[in-house]
């Protein structure tokens, strides 16, 4: 008897609003150590308009993508995320990208970071739009998605690397550095989360405190 393989789950596409959202997390961080209910969270920051957003739909969008990158992370790195300097905030609001939306980190273990292996110094949108044909052939969802919709997608991946210092202006890969707090927060996950991270494992163990 043949076994058949089970379909993969499908990707969640909803990352077309912002890039990293470090101006929100930073927003709604410190109210869920407050309030410790996401809900309540969402009521304070759509009610008083905190996002500063132009309308209430695009509020409550924003407000929605925020809050589900915050839910992957723990009370620790969120504690860490609060008082952290740009560099930290980068690091773990793109490892929560990644947590959050498979095909992005696919994507930064997959090819960011291998390429960053084997000394390949650029990422280009070429190398994203190859690994998503390559994903479609399991994914069909992605063979759904419009054109400009997948382009959307792809600009803000870009972004967010960008935002979080792993990718230069010019598209070129730029070796994670990690504070030694967020690295062990990383680590602790089972696989671990650097692999999100263009970085060696070499490296990995030499972290700034």
């Amino acid at each position: 008897m043949v076994e058949r393989t089970a379909p993969a789950s499908r990707y969640a596409l909803s990352f077309t609003s912002g890039a990293l959202l470090m101006r929100e997390a930073s927003i709604a961080a410190p109210l869920y150590l407050r309030e410790r209910d996401w809900s309540k969270v969402c009521a304070v920051i759509e009610q008083d308009n905190l996002l500063q957003a132009r309308t209430v739909a695009s509020g409550r969008r924003l407000t929605r993508e925020v809050t589900q990158r915050l839910t992957v992370l723990t009370d620790g790195e969120i504690e860490v995320l609060v008082d952290a300097p740009a560099t930290e905030r980068g690091h773990l609001l793109w490892a929560a990208a990644c947590r959050r939306y498979d095909l992005i980190g696919e994507f930064a273990e997959e090819v960011a970071r291998e390429r960053f292996l084997l000394l390949a110094s650029t990422l280009t949108y070429e190398d994203f739009d190859s690994f998503v044909r390559g994903k479609a052939l399991w994914h069909t969802e992605l063979t759904e998605v419009k054109g400009s919709t997948l382009r959307k997608l792809r600009s803000n991946v870009f972004l967010m690397l960008n935002e979080a210092g792993l990718l230069s202006g010019r598209g070129h890969l730029v070796q994670a550095v990690l504070s030694q707090r967020v690295a062990t927060a990383l680590s602790t996950r089972t696989p671990s989360d650097l692999r999100f991270f263009p970085t060696s494992d070499h490296d990995i163990g030499r972290a700034e405190w």
